[in-house]
């Protein structure tokens, strides 16, 4: 297992293919590892880096919050431990939210970003996921160990102990407010938001990114002189829960990381 010592954390990575790189954040109570199934397309001609975010799969926990802002330091410490100046990245949920935060917090570290099922503000999310996320505590920790999530952790955490603390400091993590949308301006990568459509996020939430970003704000032209430089994807019989699955996602992701610059 390959591990970079940035800012306290013992942060585990993989790499798999070689050209220019990418690297995939995955979702909360997840690893690296769930990118398996779409892995052999994105690693197609490019150097595709997984990571292993705080608490999380191959990455021990540390004393510390499971903060957006922190976690996306540790990305960019990361890519110094690499050595390389830029990459794309794509995040899905909250490797999605470290993701966003990346690219506004470090903007010159991210070429291009792809978000997958990501919010820009916590009411971002439908009222019944609020709720859910309101009375998630550590006390599931217990019944969640007959998940997959579980076994998955079991199978890499390098303290199997630390499943409570893990699952307590998501809890956490999960009721902390947050509108980061006065900052999206700041972000300077050409941009793809990927969504379900049956996702957690609402669908207004979507088109208000979207706009942020300067896109359906106006027709394209005939003459595309009017064509935003970032991109929306809206996959079709999806949720939010497997959409980073869908075998449709690699070709846009592919497309989009290759097209020429707008």
């Amino acid at each position: 297992m390959t591990h970079a010592d940035v800012n306290g954390l013992s942060l585990h990575y993989e790499e798999h293919g070689s050209g220019e790189p990418l690297v995939l954040l995955h979702g909360g109570i997840g690893a690296g590892a769930m990118f398996a199934p779409i892995l052999p397309a994105l690693a197609e001609g490019r150097r595709v880096i997984t990571v292993d975010l705080q608490g999380h799969g191959g990455t021990a926990d540390v004393d510390r919050p499971l903060g957006a802002d922190l976690m996306a330091d540790d990305i960019a410490a990361l890519l110094d431990h690499l050595g390389l100046e830029q990459a794309d990245v794509m995040g899905y949920s909250l490797g999605g939210k470290v993701a966003l935060r990346l690219a506004i917090t470090h903007p010159a570290r991210v070429r291009r970003l792809v978000l997958v099922s990501v919010a820009f503000r916590r009411d971002g999310s439908h009222p019944e996921v609020l709720a859910a996320m309101d009375q998630m505590s550590a006390a599931a920790a217990e019944p969640m160990m007959q998940s997959p999530l579980y076994a998955q952790y079991e199978r890499l955490a390098p303290r199997v102990e630390d499943w409570p603390v893990l699952i307590g400091k998501i809890s956490e993590a999960l009721k902390v407010d947050f509108d980061w949308g006065a900052e999206i301006a700041k972000i300077t990568a050409q941009t793809l938001l990927v969504y379900a459509d049956a996702d957690s996020v609402r669908p207004a939430h979507i088109t208000e990114f979207f706009g942020l970003l300067g896109g359906g704000l106006r027709d394209a032209g005939w003459d595309y002189s009017a064509q935003p430089s970032n991109q929306l994807a809206i996959l079709p019989g999806r949720t939010h829960y497997d959409v980073y699955l869908s075998p449709a996602l690699p070709p846009i992701v592919v497309g989009f990381l290759d097209a020429p610059s707008r």
